[in-house]
């Protein structure tokens, strides 16, 4: 039996953002602490980290809403966080994978996904998912097995 495979947008940056907005936090806590001579109502530049923390919170929850799922012969797109949206396809029909990075995915290995379906809406999309062309070969892959498996006499769905 196949191993089911999920295929999530990367938190590399999203981590990142939390690191800087401690850093940011703490570094402003002990320049408050440590000069005297600061103006009345300098403790408010602490929330400067805060609504920072609160931007990264909301692009986390973000990241998260959406998830694609290989399983057998089927993919599975949902988004959404409290109503879901759900697309499923037959791996035959996904014709083409495409991987698009920028310089700063390149280094940091994410990129961005592209699946190309037969059909309607034909278009499914994942914003930065780790090692996107590792994902986008065993798709194709599986997808070429699934094509070669329906050629078969008795292949198929009972």
């Amino acid at each position: 039996m196949m191993r089911a495979m999920q295929l999530r947008s990367s938190l590399k940056f999203v981590k990142l953002a939390y690191v800087l907005c401690v850093v940011l936090a703490v570094a402003m806590g002990v320049f408050l602490v440590t000069y005297k001579d600061l103006p009345q109502g300098a403790e408010w530049s602490l929330l400067v980290p805060a609504i920072l923390l609160i931007f990264t919170a909301l692009r986390h929850i973000k990241r998260r809403m959406s998830t694609i799922t290989i399983t057998g012969d089927k993919l599975r797109f949902e988004t959404g966080l409290f109503s879901k949206s759900t697309r499923s396809v037959e791996l035959v029909k996904v014709q083409d994978v495409r991987v698009d990075q920028t310089f700063w995915q390149r280094m940091f290995g994410i990129g961005d996904l592209s699946l190309e379906t037969a059909g309607g809406s034909s278009r499914i999309e994942m914003d930065q998912i780790d090692r996107p062309q590792e994902a986008a070969d065993h798709i194709l892959e599986l997808a070429r097995t699934q094509r070669g498996l329906e050629g078969r006499p008795g292949a198929g769905n009972p």
